[in-house]
């Protein structure tokens, strides 16, 4: 384990480079230092009402004064899952009180709720509103016309799940539809990152799990859909992100307040950052997004991966070799990778997964999930047909076009609803 951690760090460095401050500590003088690059005047975005970040926050307010940057304000972070009308509460806050850069400290959903209202403060005045920027590249088209770009974000993220702070992606939801739309745009990556890992030795236990099958799962689909020019490099970060989640799950369980079990998770989780800028999550994430009213992100992806894995298997036959061996390291794959091909391999890699999500007590099947409906698959296949989702559908292995959906991702989720593979039908 030590080359692995060893590995990802140099891995994460070679991402990243000086931009990118993790690892023990660094919370003490990182966010001052990067804010300071931008201006001397700070807003503070977090979960300002919750115990735990207290002290959190306190090292965050001493490293900016530390550093000579004045807060204009501590503003209230997004509710989880990131709903629109946080982030048009924060953007109303950045344009009041006109700072120089954004200081978001929080998990996954507060940073992506910061990350597209600081391009609402940059270029929001060119469209109305937030959803003419949902898809790719929607940004950088305003930013070219205008000649403006967002508002700079220093991020530290307080959470080893989503790599929100690394990657150009926002996750935004509009809860009276259920629906998690996507904002995909190099011009909203955050320009500094601050991540210290010993800062989630608090969090709770589900939130550990949902962050770490969610990193799995950012490794996974970018690594099953990589082109195959891209394949080596995705396979060089997906596969040790990969076993530094597992590792890091099981000895999390064991002592969830275990320095070294936070680490490996930071580090796992940071790779599949790293992943999802060399490609595109696909599948699992695209159905995940229609889950969001009955399952953390974390856990629709963990459920929905095997049935995909299922699918896919056809085309993906050396990098299921390569994650059947991780799993089978960790003792959850039953049958010898090497010695199986075709959808045989597919079902013994996914029976794999399913095997640890229940050693977590995950759900495995969509109907065991309370208040899940019918309905809900329903969505998923709408969603599927959306084309500022689309991008999903095209970074799957096995690609799909909106006409195909009823007939291929339908039988994927009546599968995931009922557990049986043999639902799922190849193209």
């Amino acid at each position: 384990m030590p080359e692995i951690k060893e590995q990802a760090v140099a891995l994460l460095k070679e991402f990243k480079g000086e931009a990118y401050a993790f690892g023990s500590g660094v919370i003490d003088t990182a966010p001052g230092a990067f804010a300071a690059k931008f201006g001397r005047k700070a807003l503070v975005v977090g979960p300002i009402d919750s115990g735990w970040f207290q002290p959190i926050r306190a090292k965050v307010l001493r490293s900016l004064a530390d550093a000579g940057v004045e807060v204009a304000e501590t503003v209230r972070s997004a509710a989880p899952n990131a709903p629109f009308e946080d982030v048009y509460r924060i953007h109303r806050r950045i344009m009041e009180k006109e700072p120089d850069v954004l200081v978001a400290a929080d998990g996954g959903s507060g940073i992506d709720a910061v990350k597209a209202a600081a391009a609402l403060a940059g270029v929001g005045d060119v469209r109305s509103g937030i959803d003419p920027f949902f898809g790719v590249g929607q940004v950088t088209e305003a930013c070219k016309r205008t000649g403006r770009s967002p508002m700079p974000v220093v991020a530290v993220m307080m959470a080893a799940s989503s790599g929100a702070h690394l990657t150009k992606y926002s996750n935004i939801t509009d809860p009276v539809k259920g629906q998690k739309k996507l904002i995909v745009d190099d011009a909203i990556v955050p320009p500094r990152a601050v991540f210290d890992y010993d800062v989630t030795t608090t969090q709770p236990m589900s939130l550990t799990l949902d962050g770490g099958l969610d990193g799995i799962a950012h490794c996974l689909e970018v690594y099953f859909g990589a082109a195959p020019a891209a394949r080596d490099r995705a396979k060089r970060v997906a596969e040790p992100g990969i076993e530094l989640v597992i590792s890091g799950l099981l000895a999390a369980k064991k002592d969830p307040a275990g320095r070294e079990a936070r680490t490996l998770l930071g580090l796992g989780t940071d790779l599949g950052g790293y992943a999802i800028m060399i490609g595109g999550t696909s599948g699992a994430h695209l159905s995940s997004f229609s889950l969001v009213d009955v399952l953390s992100h974390g856990r629709a992806c963990a459920l929905m991966n095997p049935y995909y894995t299922v699918f896919f298997a056809p085309a993906v036959q050396e990098q299921l070799r390569v994650v059947g061996r991780i799993y089978g390291k960790y003792g959850y794959m039953e049958k010898d990778a090497e010695s199986l091909s075709g959808r045989e391999l597919g079902v013994a890699v996914a029976e794999a997964m399913v095997r640890f999500s229940r050693f977590l007590d995950f759900p495995t099947r969509l109907s065991d999930v309370k208040g899940v409906g019918r309905e809900h698959i329903e969505r998923c296949l709408a969603a599927a047909k959306n084309p500022q989702l689309d991008m999903k559908l095209r970074n799957m292995p096995v690609p799909l076009h909106a006409g195909q959906v009823d007939e291929y991702m339908g039988p994927i989720l009546e599968a995931a609803w009922t557990g049986d593979f043999g639902k799922i039908r190849n193209l």
